[in-house]
């Protein structure tokens, strides 16, 4: 895959780590992420096992959900690149029906919610202008007062995405 673009968001407390395809504009989210807030666990290391069981278990059923998954390198918690399983948010939307949580129904929102405005972005391109802006503002804010910090976005998405705006409007 090229132009792959790594950023973060949010789904209640959980950290998302997501990356871009910019040539196929196609998202695509760690699954260990999205499991680990299904879960609701603190954990992480937990949540890979609880990943790795349910792989087991789908390829033992037939499923071929796990087909559809792979591996990106996306920043981990040390920094550094590392290989991740991802899945495009269609593939996450089913896997989520195979874990049982009260967060599946929130989740498969907040999908739904990810896709929908990325496809007005793409048919308003200001729209993409003004959310970059916000991420701006709001990072500018908890530089000035770190206590403002409310944990959404993140300075490099919220730089690339004023850039890639400001370059669309010329």
């Amino acid at each position: 895959m090229s132009a792959l673009l790594p950023s973060s968001t949010l789904f209640e407390q959980h950290q998302i780590r997501r990356l871009y395809n910019e040539a196929t504009e196609t998202w695509w989210f760690s699954i260990n992420d999205i499991i680990q807030a299904l879960t609701q666990q603190p954990d992480y290391q937990t949540a890979r096992k609880y990943w790795n069981k349910l792989k087991e278990r789908l390829v033992k059923e037939g499923s071929e959900l796990v087909t559809d998954c792979h591996q990106l390198k996306m920043p981990a918690e040390d920094g550094k690149m590392r290989l991740t399983d991802v899945a495009k948010a269609e593939t996450l939307l089913r896997l989520v029906q195979s874990v049982p949580s009260p967060k599946a129904e929130p989740i498969k929102l907040w999908l739904a919610k990810v896709g929908y405005e990325r496809m007005q972005e793409m048919a308003d391109p200001s729209l993409g202008l003004d959310r970059a802006r916000e991420l701006w503002r709001k990072h500018a804010q908890r530089e000035v007062d770190p206590a403002a910090h409310d944990g959404s976005g993140d300075a490099e998405q919220a730089h690339r995405l004023l850039e890639e705006a400001r370059g669309e409007g010329r």
